[in-house]
């Protein structure tokens, strides 16, 4: 038998460990891994929030005077926040779903693009929210 197996002085192996939710203030997490979780909240908001968004369309078609008061509801400040957080849920799902998309055609894989990609995905989805967030407010 070979020394190693029978040697009872081993050294001790590494632990690994999972992140404890009181530890996520010390772990610095990468782009890519804030990109991958903002898709998944972007993406629950949208799909917990779709019977809401079709039942406000159907409201908004169906006469004129069901259009008037659903333009009352949306020049209120809060529904424009609601609106403006639709929107960047869809944009930032929209735009880090295409770069899934490619990654998934074996492009942008290694480090530095997936990098590059995931703060790509973030500036176009937080520029396109501005620039929504100031015509909505009424700014242009």
């Amino acid at each position: 038998m070979s020394d190693a197996v029978t040697d009872p002085r081993r050294k001790p192996r590494r632990e690994f460990r999972n992140i404890h939710v009181t530890e996520l203030s010390n772990y610095r997490m990468p782009f890519s891994a804030i990109v991958s979780i903002l898709h998944r909240i972007s993406g629950l908001l949208l799909f917990v929030l779709l019977p809401f968004i079709l039942y406000l369309l159907q409201e908004s078609i169906r006469s004129e005077i069901s259009f008037a008061h659903f333009q009352g509801i949306a020049s209120h400040p809060f529904s424009k926040l609601v609106i403006l957080a639709l929107v960047w849920g869809y944009m930032h799902h929209f735009c880090a779903g295409i770069r899934h998309l490619v990654m998934d055609t074996h492009i942008g894989l290694d480090k530095d693009s997936a990098r590059q990609t995931s703060v790509a995905v973030l500036v176009i989805s937080l520029a396109v929210t501005f620039l929504v967030a100031l015509k909505l407010f009424g700014v242009f």
